[in-house]
């Protein structure tokens, strides 16, 4: 039983990473290989009863993960509709080019944590277009973009998916996850942008494309009310979880069913057409719906290698091999860049007792860390990284050559920092 499943996790597995020349929407894969996992699982054991009650319990908390999700995709969504983001690209007014290389940066890290890596791929990349002229200028701050959104996601309970898994499995807490990885994660956004400032410091001023006349959807006021509740509604989910103990998906609905309802209200006398756009009802038709139903696969594929005792013995093996913890996590860093970080953390925290490391143990902290960051290694390695590549049709080899070396200096600057700013605290 356990050499079926192991086999149908590894082709799904596969299957996922060859997403692109497949041509198989690795949702698809991610499912498949869930059912199939469990499915093998209840036809093996003889109690079936005892197989429907570790699904139903692992279920109650993929649940949690996959609305917590739904609710803050939502939420961005939302602002997007209103044209909130266009309030941080008319903060930037510089044609200074390392002006703009730290200001980009900076934002990114920052409104990475506060909404996630990938929706903050997006809108950075889409105000470069407005900023940048030049194709490759451009594409060296979309390749800083990505380090800098996996940088701030990876430091924040809420900026990056699997810091999130992370936060809302128990090993790690709001405040600590913050105050442990914050340093690491600023160096390693600040080491590459440090040097490609530098590179470009001969450039000094930039050419900006044409500006376009847009309409704007929303008015002024209402965009303005709808991106300061929305971004605050998602700071808020923390501080909702600390003072209820509440799941985090409980802190995002509150916030959701607020947004909703004060978006009812400042558009009450529209007409149904102009209304329409501007509401949840269209935000919840425009979520990432193929990357909520990956999760699920995938986290209920892990969930049938835990109760099987596949991740105990592989951890068992990894422990008697490597020995080093550290080098472990460093490791799990690396094959984040090259297979994707959702199921290398779902596995961790399958594989790793709390009883051996409870909550804000160092090692969830810095899996926190190396999972977040290591993906910028590679333009495919990262959920930001695919995203920068599919809107600027950025080349694998131009971002090997160009960014690569930049992302691995700045990763393990950051967890030199890590492991150093550990032995001094």
């Amino acid at each position: 039983m356990i050499l079926f499943i192991s086999l149908i996790f590894i082709l799904g597995y596969v299957a996922i990473t060859l997403e692109h020349p497949l041509k198989i929407n690795k949702a698809a894969s991610a499912m498949l290989t869930g059912v199939l996992c469990w499915t093998v699982y209840a036809l093996f054991t003889s109690d079936s009863h005892h197989v429907n009650e570790h699904l139903t319990g692992h279920l109650g908390d993929v649940a949690g993960i996959l609305f917590f999700l739904l609710g803050a995709m939502t939420v961005v969504e939302l602002i997007d509709a209103h044209d909130g983001f266009q309030i941080i690209i008319d903060k930037i007014q510089t044609n200074n080019i390392v002006k703009l290389v730290w200001s980009i940066s900076l934002i990114t890290f920052f409104l990475s944590a506060a909404l996630d890596n990938l929706t903050t791929t997006i809108v950075m990349v889409s105000l470069l277009r407005k900023l940048v002229d030049n194709k490759k200028e451009r594409w060296l701050l979309a390749g800083l973009v990505i380090i800098s959104a996996n940088a701030g996601g990876a430091w924040s309970p809420i900026g990056d998916v699997t810091t999130t898994m992370l936060w809302i499995g128990g090993q790690v807490t709001t405040w600590n996850i913050i105050i442990k990885t914050f340093l690491p994660s600023l160096v390693c956004m600040a080491l590459p942008t440090f040097i490609i400032a530098w590179k470009m410091k001969g450039r000094e001023r930039i050419i900006a494309p044409p500006k376009k006349q847009e309409a704007n959807i929303a008015h002024a006021k209402e965009r303005n009310i709808v991106f300061f509740l929305g971004i605050g509604v998602l700071l808020f989910v923390p501080i909702f979880k600390t003072i209820t103990h509440l799941p985090p998906f409980m802190g995002i609905l509150f916030g959701l069913s607020l947004l909703w309802i004060v978006t009812e209200i400042i558009h009450s006398e529209k007409d149904e057409a102009e209304k329409g756009v501007l509401s949840v009802n269209h935000a919840l038709r425009k979520i990432d719906t193929p990357s909520v139903l990956f999760f699920l696969g995938i986290l209920l594929s892990i969930a049938a290698l835990e109760v099987t005792g596949v991740l105990t013995d592989a951890a068992a093996w990894m422990d008697s091999t490597i020995g080093n913890i550290n080098v472990i996590t460093m490791l799990i860093g690396f094959f984040s860049s090259i297979v994707d970080n959702v199921p290398l953390v779902a596995a961790s925290q399958g594989m790793y007792s709390m009883d051996v490391y409870p909550t804000d143990h160092y090692f969830w902290e810095f899996l926190a860390y190396c999972a977040g960051t290591g993906g910028s290694c590679l333009i495919i390695g990262s959920a930001a990284g695919v995203a920068a590549m599919g809107l600027e049709k950025i080349e694998f080899f131009w971002y090997l050559k160009k960014i690569s070396l930049l992302a691995l200096l700045g990763y393990v600057a950051g967890a030199a920092v890590y492991l150093l700013q550990k032995q001094i605290i």
